[in-house]
């Protein structure tokens, strides 16, 4: 559960999609003039993510990276086709979008149109696949780990559309200077955004807790002794617990 809760807040604050990376800035730039239009490429961003990042975990756990294809054969074991993760990951992830796209059409036509050619773009938004090679870099355990890292990599993203679409909404009202309107305001208030969203890397969230759970106990000695190891300089001290204080 801890693992599960760190690797949501990483994925939301700290590592997030936009603001730490950078990544999926066309889709992010041309559809947040309204908070409408930010909210739906937002949701389906965040079902593509939540879709194809634990289908990507499945195709390189049980089919990709070497020895994966030991559960058809254990002659396999040496094949290694690691080298079409990325065609691999990239077919997935179109036909997760063309999936979302026909379901945007079918039951939100307004929102399709709203959207226009920036839904289907989703196929090759720079945060779906770097979900993707994020997955592959870090080697989550199991899949509910990369399906909590897909999903929480998707609402960080949206976060991030939805509070820059929020603030283009207000700045309509507001008196900036000229040269500075449109993208160029845009630009520096996401500078500014993901400087506050950087604050959260000085966190540690549970990292410290589980390391400090990892120490070795401190032992007894049979004469009430009480030995402790350090693993840092492997010394060990030892603290007479039976001496009277003076």
């Amino acid at each position: 559960m801890v693992d599960h809760i760190n690797i949501f807040l990483k994925a939301v604050f700290s590592e997030n999609m936009i603001f730490a990376y950078f990544l999926g800035m066309c889709s992010y730039l041309a559809v947040s003039k309204t908070v409408k239009t930010a909210v739906g490429l937002g949701a389906a961003v965040i079902f593509v993510l939540g879709v194809t990042v634990p289908v990507n975990w499945l195709l390189e756990n049980y089919v990709l990276k070497e020895g994966a294809l030991t559960w058809i054969d254990p002659s396999y074991a040496d094949m290694d086709l690691s080298f079409l993760s990325f065609i691999m990951f990239i077919a997935v992830i179109a036909s997760i979008v063309q999936l979302v796209e026909m379901l945007v059409e079918k039951f939100a036509p307004a929102l399709y149109g709203a959207l226009g050619i920036f839904l289907p773009l989703i196929a090759v938004n720079c945060s779906i696949l770097g979900g993707a090679l994020f997955m592959q870099e870090r080697q989550y355990s199991t899949i509910g780990e990369a399906t909590n890292f897909g999903i929480s990599s998707g609402i960080g993203w949206f976060l991030a559309i939805v509070a820059i679409a929020a603030i283009r909404e207000k700045i309509k009202y507001s008196h900036v200077p000229a040269p500075m309107r449109g993208l160029g305001i845009t630009f520096v208030t996401t500078g500014l955004m993901g400087i506050a969203f950087m604050s959260f890397s000085g966190l540690n969230y549970a990292e410290a807790e589980k390391e400090s759970c990892g120490d070795e106990p401190a032992t007894t000695s049979e004469t009430g002794a009480v030995e402790v190891e350090s693993e840092s300089d492997e010394t060990t001290m030892v603290i007479d617990i039976n001496s009277e204080e003076n």
